[in-house]
């Protein structure tokens, strides 16, 4: 297990579009993996690979807490979105904070896989959540630039619900 240090905002790795997975390489497997590890250490849903300085169209989720299901998205791109949720969100890359986000509700998805096949995957409200989240990270977007609101410290928000 090899744990990556997570960028923080501020971090100018986090505003920049990132390349393209032209092929898989044993290094990018371990990148995968230690991504997985990263998130889970974390107690993270998702992890995007520019949020451990890796410019590359990379994500890890896992949406299961009670069984550890760990989805790979190379190269992600929504294909269609629908409905609509607004509920609390965060970041691994701003500890601490939430904020109130709307997101759809729906999403599909085209990625590859970590041998380069390509797969349709489709979420609902926690996955899709983390689906657009994630996916914004890779086009240097943070999820602070759709709060609605202020942002919060998440201890504050937690001890009134």
């Amino acid at each position: 297990m090899a744990l990556r240090n997570i960028r923080y905002m501020g971090d100018e790795v986090l505003n920049k579009k990132c390349k393209e997975v032209k092929e898989i390489t044993p290094k990018l497997l371990q990148l995968v993996d230690d991504m997985i590890d990263t998130m889970y250490e974390a107690n993270g849903v998702g992890l995007a690979a520019p949020q451990v300085g890796i410019l590359k169209r990379i994500v890890v989720i896992d949406v299961n807490m009670e069984e550890p299901e760990p989805i790979v998205l190379i190269n992600p791109v929504i294909l269609e979105t629908s409905g609509e949720q607004t509920g609390s969100e965060g970041c691994l890359s701003a500890p601490g904070k939430v904020g109130m986000v709307t997101r759809p509700n729906y999403v599909k998805v085209k990625a590859f896989d970590t041998d380069m096949n390509e797969f349709v995957l489709e979420g609902t409200e926690l996955l899709a959540r983390a689906i657009c989240h994630e996916c914004d990270h890779l086009d240097g977007i943070l999820y602070v630039e759709h709060v609605e609101g202020e942002l919060m410290d998440a201890d504050a928000v937690s001890s009134e619900e």
